[in-house]
């Protein structure tokens, strides 16, 4: 079993930065790649960026240059700083854990970023 639990969240003003956190706990050798996702209110929910334990990452073009997936592999934690946000970054963000299949083997509760114009 694998347990993932975000933190960071908040309100923030346009242009402002936030830094989510997704620790991770349990059988954590099973993990290959930690997802972010966003859901908007109304809308589909969305890959925001991602990252494998060897250190690639990925991005959605509509945050490339803002936002930036780290990792602390000694503190089972993937970052995720948000910077110069926007209204349309509203959402719950929610992280994933995928194994070395692409299973997805774990997913958080989600955390509440709103940003005010």
């Amino acid at each position: 079993q694998v347990q993932l639990v975000e933190s960071g969240g908040g309100l923030v003003q346009a242009g402002g930065s936030l830094r989510l956190s997704c620790r991770a706990s349990g059988n954590t050798f099973r993990i290959n790649t930690i997802d972010w996702y966003r859901q908007a209110p109304g809308k589909e929910r969305v890959s925001v960026a991602s990252i494998t334990m060897s250190g690639a990452t990925n991005y959605a073009d509509a945050v490339k240059g803002r936002f930036t997936i780290s990792r602390d592999n000694a503190k089972n934690t993937v970052y995720l700083q948000l910077n110069s946000l926007q209204p349309d970054d509203t959402a719950v963000y929610v992280c994933c854990a995928r194994n070395s299949f692409g299973m997805a083997i774990a997913w958080g509760q989600g955390t509440q970023v709103t940003v005010s114009s």
